[in-house]
């Protein structure tokens, strides 16, 4: 472990806020006028990104914070959270955070495909190829790894995601679906010709290209998706506490089911008289 520094001047230094006796200030600016003044989606890309959104990227991403709508079991952050709040109706913030800790690379973070995204993008500018060249070595890449391929397939909605369509829509109409968010439509035609079925990009495809080109960079996504599905474990915490079973299980006629070993003891003599027994 290191010594603690000569001085704890700068110890703890910050670029996104500070507050004094009577101010406050968000990235430079008074809170009280971005209070008056600003969208929640241009204060959250104030502090997210640290300078203010031009008005396509504000309305865009907006329409990302409004496009992670309900759907009930489905998203895996809804079971956690509900379990917590029937185990614990009294910390609903348990309840909401539990949900929160169930986003990851299987389960909706657009991070994955973003990256992909960003490394696709630049093969295609180094090695000179078109959108359709470079997404098919993206989709070799990972058929040959086995791996799943993010931002594609969901597994209820088999040939069109709904809410990432009409987000890609909006974003089309805005023009921040640019030269990388279109690489994502190439890799899904490329896919769905190698699988021989449809592959529709998925909500947490679309809300990657979104966000990549209005700015954001794979790791603040990870945030933002959760901000936006933040309304949905809210309203799912408080129904569980105010309609819900106290304790939910999971019983056998849900299918929960033990494949260990039958009853059996303990081979003789093994631990005996340890308590004096």
């Amino acid at each position: 472990m290191k010594p603690p520094p000569d001085s704890w001047d700068g110890y703890w230094t910050t670029k996104i806020g500070w507050a004094s006796q009577g101010k406050i200030l968000v990235r430079g600016y008074r809170a009280e006028e971005l209070i008056r003044h600003l969208t929640f989606a241009e204060a959250a890309y104030l502090v997210i990104r640290g300078e203010l959104p031009t008005p396509a990227q504000a309305r865009a991403l907006d329409a990302v914070l409004r496009s992670g709508l309900d759907q009930a079991f489905i998203n895996s952050a809804v079971p956690p959270a509900r379990f917590a709040a029937s185990a614990a109706p009294e910390a609903p913030a348990a309840a909401i955070a539990a949900g929160v800790i169930a986003f990851g690379s299987v389960t909706g973070s657009p991070r994955q495909c973003a990256e992909m995204l960003i490394a696709t993008h630049r093969t295609m500018r180094r090695s000179r190829l078109t959108p359709a060249q470079a997404a098919r070595r993206t989709v070799e890449k990972y058929q040959k790894a086995r791996q799943k391929i993010p931002g594609l397939g969901h597994p209820i909605h088999k040939r069109t995601e709904p809410r990432a369509q009409a987000l890609r829509q909006i974003a089309t109409k805005l023009g921040v679906w640019g030269e990388r968010a279109r690489l994502l439509d190439a890799i899904a035609r490329e896919a769905t010709r190698r699988v021989g079925r449809p592959l529709p990009m998925n909500l947490a495809g679309a809300v990657a290209a979104v966000l990549l080109e209005i700015g954001f960079d794979p790791l603040e996504m990870v945030g933002v998706a959760i901000l936006g599905y933040m309304p949905a474990l809210i309203a799912h915490t408080v129904e569980e506490i105010r309609e819900g079973v106290p304790l939910r299980i999971i019983p056998e006629a849900l299918g929960a089911r033990y494949a260990g070993p039958s009853e059996r003891g303990l081979p003789a003599g093994y631990g005996r008289n340890r308590d004096g027994s």
